[in-house]
């Protein structure tokens, strides 16, 4: 009789959600409402400018939560990412700068 090799699989029961890093950044819900119905945009603008400075992390999806945008990404962002995407934020000519605030990483 043949004996039959047995695949050894690892497995994580860590949920998604704890996979993933967020970044939140409180801004007034004009500015976020704005922002989201053009994510597909900002993200791809957002990423490019990432990939610009070498980095390793992509912003995956931008989704709102009340008043703040919230960009998420699988790996966990430097401080030098962050001020990309800041910066970024700030000066997009369709949003009042004046109504953001500090980001957050979480």
């Amino acid at each position: 009789m043949e004996k039959r090799k047995q695949l050894n699989l690892s497995q994580t029961n860590m949920p998604l959600e704890y996979t993933e890093k967020q970044i939140i950044i409180p801004m007034s819900k004009i500015n976020s409402n704005t922002i989201v119905s053009q994510a597909n945009i900002y993200i791809f603008n957002i990423n490019r400018l990432l990939k610009d400075i070498k980095s390793k992390v992509l912003a995956n999806f931008i989704h709102f939560d009340n008043k703040d945008i919230i960009i998420t990404t699988k790996k966990a962002m430097a401080s030098s990412d962050l001020k990309v995407i800041k910066k970024y934020i700030k000066e997009l000519s369709n949003i009042d700068s004046n109504n953001i605030m500090s980001s957050q990483l979480s």
